[in-house]
């Protein structure tokens, strides 16, 4: 294990050093050479070729690897043809490459200490090659076509399995220096080896049955360039410097290979030495390592079964939000797919209304249907009205009362208030008979009964302050799931949620806009009524009263009238009477809602779930009871769902929250405390915040804020929760 980190560390830095240089020989003004020597390369990488073709090198260095082959599979030696120098000593090259001859420009070629064995044909193509070393390798003979290469002046071919020398050298004219292994020579003999190159050179060619000249005749054309002559001190001149380059190359290679020897040495004592101190400590290592393992091995198996429980239950949270979630998008689509819906509705609404006041106002009251008035029926009737308002203003005040309180004095201020409220109820009930008397005498009372029932039996007004609430309970629905989702670190949907949450924000605006101008436009008939009656008429406004409570426009009545009675009471029950205009138009019988669904009643404007179910389960209670029958129809002097006496008479309670409309979502008024304040942490919270949709305050701690505790935005408006 330790030699292996050992040997690690110098293939760091030939790579590093390999990849310096590469970047070396790309820079603008780099010189002619690219060196990529003791790299510990067994390939030559692609990229030097692209080099040496793109920036057209004249040497390159290779020397000190490990190569097996000088060219690359997918490179080609032609991207070599601008090399003057190329050296690629001490590696393990055992052959060249075939077509090495195109490299024409080649003038010196270093092949020292390969295990080359022979040399192609076509190296005899290097026709300027004038320097070529191929001392040990295992060379046993030179190709015949070494004689074509006209410009050689050294060549060293010592320490190789060589015996024979071929005849065709002797046409290597210019041949200055051949270094052989004399001794083991067989041809030329031992003894004309010895002479020298001159005498090798003298013995080939009175072989080849040529004349000998020495090689200063034949330098002239080898040393010529761009057609010019050079003379002969230029051509020694260049000789030695060609040399004195070449000692120094030779110089500064033998000192490098002697300080690699010297490192070499130091580090195989330090690795010696290292390896007796990890010898020593090995076997304490292992122990610790042994102890670690099995340490290591029980605590993940611990945590991998903590995180395999604590995924199985993040699984199964996030199943029910995602559950949660759809569902109230769901819901959420459903509303306002439901509120374009209610439009028609409101306008077949709008359309009776008008119809309405147009037949009262070309009724006139005449002084028959005033002495014939029950006043005392209208007077109880709009004295149970006021006492109600009065009653409803009594418990919201003791309720926001309530909330205030510390939690020690809930209880004592809880007596203390029915106390009260008994006392009011007492104090009401004996002062029962003097409120009617004074009801027939006071006209702003008469006005302010009327007002209230006008209010209360607008279906226009009703069917806005449903869709408030529903909007109200998907808010704080949305609300909860949100800091649901916060205590859970869970950001998945948090962009869904933000933007339901604003199309239900906007919805909500829109209609406290609508309801707001709804009650304007109901002040403004009563202003027109209240111009058009004559002064000296008495109990203008209990006629009024009296005529609201018992008349509908002729149309209306007898659409109405068309309707089974059956069908009117099962209304009656739901207190769904608002949808009993709608039955009427459309010309629904009980025999029609056997064939329709729950989707065929959302098209009809029959939005609320509760009562769809409730009408389909008691068509099919009555299908599956009496055997099937025409319904009985309805006598044509009698009001659909009203009776003549006034106690019965009494004003339909508008369409809140308490009411049995079913909304989307559960309503979280309709259980205290499911969503507590974020603030005090004690009260459910009553407020909704705009622009933002938020329901996370009380009423109390909502006063004194200015921005939302939960996403920080400024607050326009406070929109208090329906609650009755």
């Amino acid at each position: 294990m330790p030699l292996f980190l050992r040997k690690k560390a110098p293939s760091e830095n030939s790579r590093k050093r390999l990849e310096y240089q590469l970047c070396l020989a790309k820079e603008a003004g780099a010189d002619d050479i690219l060196d990529i020597s003791c790299c510990e390369l067994s390939e030559v990488p692609s990229s030097a070729f692209s080099i040496c073709k793109v920036l057209q090198k004249k040497v390159f260095i290779l020397h000190g690897n490990a190569l097996k082959t000088l060219v690359p599979k997918g490179c080609f030696v032609s991207c070599l043809v601008t090399l003057k120098v190329l050296d690629i000593h001490e590696n393990k090259l055992m052959s060249l490459p075939d077509d090495i001859g195109q490299l024409t420009s080649l003038q010196v070629l270093n092949l020292e200490k390969n295990l080359l064995k022979v040399l192609p044909e076509s190296i005899g193509d290097l026709c300027n090659l004038q320097t070529m070393n191929v001392r040990g390798n295992c060379l046993s003979q030179l190709p015949v076509s070494v004689g074509r290469m006209s410009s050689l002046r050294t060549l060293d071919l010592s320490e190789n399995s060589m015996r024979v020398l071929p005849k065709e050298l002797a046409n290597v004219r210019t041949l200055e220096s051949l270094t052989l292994d004399t001794a083991v020579m067989s041809y030329p003999p031992a003894s004309v080896c010895t002479d020298g190159t001159e005498a090798v050179q003298r013995f080939l060619c009175s072989e080849m049955g040529l004349e000998y000249l020495p090689p200063s005749q034949y330098l002239l054309p080898v040393l010529e360039h761009d057609g010019g002559k050079v003379d002969t001190d230029c051509v020694d001149e260049v000789d030695l410097r060609w040399q004195s380059k070449f000692m120094d190359y030779e110089k500064r290679k033998e000192q490098k290979q002697q300080e690699k020897l010297m490192f070499e040495r130091d580090l195989e004592v330090q690795q010696r030495e290292h390896t007796q101190l990890l010898l020593l400590s090995n076997s304490h290592k292992e122990n610790i390592l042994l102890s670690v393992r099995e340490e290591q091995e029980r605590l993940e198996k611990g945590v991998s079964k903590q995180q395999r429980v604590q995924e199985a239950e993040r699984q199964k949270m996030l199943g029910k939000i995602k559950e949660a979630e759809n569902s109230i998008m769901n819901r959420i689509n459903n509303l306002l797919l439901d509120n374009k819906r209610q439009m028609k509705t409101a306008e077949i609404l709008q359309t009776l209304e008008e119809e309405r006041i147009h037949v009262e106002q070309l009724t006139a009251v005449t002084q028959e249907e005033a002495e014939s008035l029950r006043k005392k029926e209208v007077a109880v009737a709009m004295q149970k009205m006021l006492s109600e308002s009065f009653a409803m203003s009594l418990l919201q005040d003791a309720s926001d009362a309530r909330r205030q309180n510390l939690v020690t004095e809930a209880c004592r201020s809880l007596r203390t208030l029915d106390r009260k409220f008994e006392q009011v109820l007492l104090l009401q009930q004996l002062d029962k008979t003097k409120a009617i008397s004074q009801i027939l005498q006071e006209e702003e009372m008469q006005k302010a009964a009327f007002e209230a029932l006008h209010l209360q039996k607008d279906y226009v007004h009703g069917y806005i302050r449903n869709q408030i609430k529903l909007i109200e309970a998907e808010l704080m629905q949305l609300t909860k799931l949100e800091i649901k989702r916060r205590n859970l670190d869970t950001e998945s949907l948090q962009e869904v949620l933000a933007e339901q949450r604003t199309a239900l924000s906007d919805a909500l605006q829109q209609l406290l806009k609508q309801k707001d101008q709804r009650e304007v436009e109901l002040r403004q008939v009563l202003v027109e009524m209240e111009l058009k009656s004559e002064s000296n008429q008495q109990n203008y406004w209990m006629i009024q009263y009296q005529r609201l409570l018992d008349a509908k426009p002729l149309s209306l009545r007898m659409q109405e009238a068309g309707v089974e009675n059956e069908l009117v009471n099962m209304l009656c029950k739901l207190s769904a009477q608002h949808y009993l205009p709608i039955l009427a138009h459309h010309r629904i019988t009980s025999e029609a809602l056997r064939h329709m669904t729950e989707r065929d009643l959302i098209k009809l404007g029959i939005s609320e779930v509760g009562v769809q179910k409730a009408l389909l389960n008691w068509v099919r209670n009555q299908s599956i009871s009496s055997p099937k029958g025409s319904p009985k129809a309805v006598p044509q002097g009698e009001e659909v769902g009203v009776l003549p006496s006034a106690h019965v008479l009494m004003p339909t309670p508008p369409l809140t929250p308490s009411s049995p409309v079913t909304p989307s979502a559960p309503s979280p008024v309709d259980s205290p405390g499911s969503s507590e304040c974020v603030v005090c942490m004690e009260t459910a919270s009553q407020v909704i915040f705009l622009p933002c949709g938020h329901v996370c305050c009380c009423q109390v701690c909502s006063d004194a804020l200015q921005s939302c505790p939960l996403c920080r935005g400024d607050i326009s408006q406070r929109v208090r929760l329906y609650h009755g």
